[in-house]
This record gives structure tokens, C-alpha cells and sequence, in this order.
């Protein structure tokens, strides 16, 4: 339970983000700070995600 709870705060945030900005928005504003600050925004996006996926589920990496 503790665990789930230390992420809460990363996923209500992620959630409002999700919330307030739709995805046509989003693209709009990515296009309009560059392609390569969108391409660098979306790699650290996939990141991040990725990170908190394996955090949630154990990330560990061990076979013990």
C-alpha cells in the first residue's frame, strides 16, 4: 500500500496534464516549438512513462 501511495502524487498530476490539455493541443504546441524539441519532449515522455510502469509493477530486474 505504501508504495502505491508514494506514487499518487506523480499520477494525479500526470492525470490533470492529461485532463487539461487535449492532444491536437499538445501536437499544436510541440509544432510550434520546434520539431526537435518536440521529438526530444516525446522521447522523455515514452521515459517516463516507462520508468513509472516499471516502478509500479516491481521494476527490480531481478530473478531471485
Amino acid at each position: 500500500m505504501k508504495s502505491i501511495l508514494r506514487f499518487a502524487p506523480t499520477a494525479a498530476i500526470f492525470t490533470l496534464l492529461l485532463v487539461m490539455m487535449t492532444s491536437c493541443a499538445a501536437i499544436g504546441d510541440i509544432f510550434k516549438t520546434g520539431v526537435w524539441t518536440g521529438v526530444i519532449l516525446v522521447v522523455v515522455g515514452i521515459g517516463v512513462v516507462i520508468w513509472l510502469v516499471s516502478k509500479m509493477f516491481g521494476g527490480g530486474g531481478g530473478t531471485r
